[in-house]
């Protein structure tokens, strides 16, 4: 009986030995770490656009500080010159659908992604490049507009997608002050040390490019670093029902 018991127990052991090394464990993909170092995105929407984006291009240039640009499709003719000047000046680019029309781009999730590539080949024409450019933002953001469908869709096209955690409301109030625009840049939605500010190039913006050096100059005081969006930068986006 007990020649029995610990034949019984060797072979039990050898099994698992066994087990343990022959059978796969699934993956499961981590997140990517957050760093602690204090990082700001600063990001523009709807561009390219005369004279202000050139205004913000310049700005940028004195504070050598590098952002990203989410451009909107349809605006970049006859305006080729900004966009390449935006490339050239080593800022990045991101897609803001072509035609920014809410009826057409929020029809399905297909509209979504075909004006998404149409802008991306747009660029690619003007630049004589070959970007797959991934990082997308959602005109009006994706609050009440994402969901686990259309979520799933862009992942398998590998898009990125990018809200945002201050506003400096310049988008639907673009005649505010510059100090205004400064103090908003100051408030956050939660409590990350990353900071993606949503800004925008459009043609009542002028107060934006008034505003920018101090925006610029109160984080460079925080101790927080300038960075563009690209390929390695975690995606940021509103909760949704998955």
């Amino acid at each position: 009986m007990q020649k029995l018991f610990r034949f019984n127990y060797v072979f039990l052991l050898l099994l698992l030995m066994f087990f343990s090394i022959h059978i796969p464990i699934k993956a499961t993909l981590a997140p990517v770490p957050q760093s602690d170092e204090p990082t700001v995105y600063l990001t523009f929407d709807d561009g390219p656009t005369p004279k202000i984006t050139d205004q913000i291009l310049d700005v940028l240039k004195s504070q050598n500080v590098k952002a990203t640009f989410f451009v909107v499709g349809k605006e970049i003719k006859g305006r080729e010159a900004i966009l390449k000047r935006i490339y050239d000046e080593g800022h990045s680019i991101g897609l803001h659908t072509y035609s920014h029309n809410f009826k057409i781009i929020y029809k399905d999730p297909e509209s979504f992604i075909m004006e998404m590539e149409k802008t991306n080949t747009t660029i690619n024409e003007v630049l004589g490049t070959n970007l797959e450019i991934k990082a997308i933002r959602f005109p009006g953001g994706s609050a009440g507009r994402l969901n686990k469908n259309f979520y799933h869709k862009l992942c398998e096209k590998g898009y990125l997608i990018f809200d945002w955690n201050v506003d400096l409301q310049d988008g639907i109030k673009g005649n505010l002050s510059p100090e205004c625009f400064l103090q908003n840049s100051k408030k956050c939605m939660d409590k990350s040390t990353r900071r993606i500010i949503l800004a925008h190039c459009n043609s009542n913006n002028q107060n934006t490019c008034e505003a920018l050096d101090d925006i610029i100059s109160y984080y460079k005081n925080e101790g927080y670093t300038f960075k563009a969006i690209d390929h390695t930068t975690e995606p940021y986006y509103y909760k949704f029902k998955k």
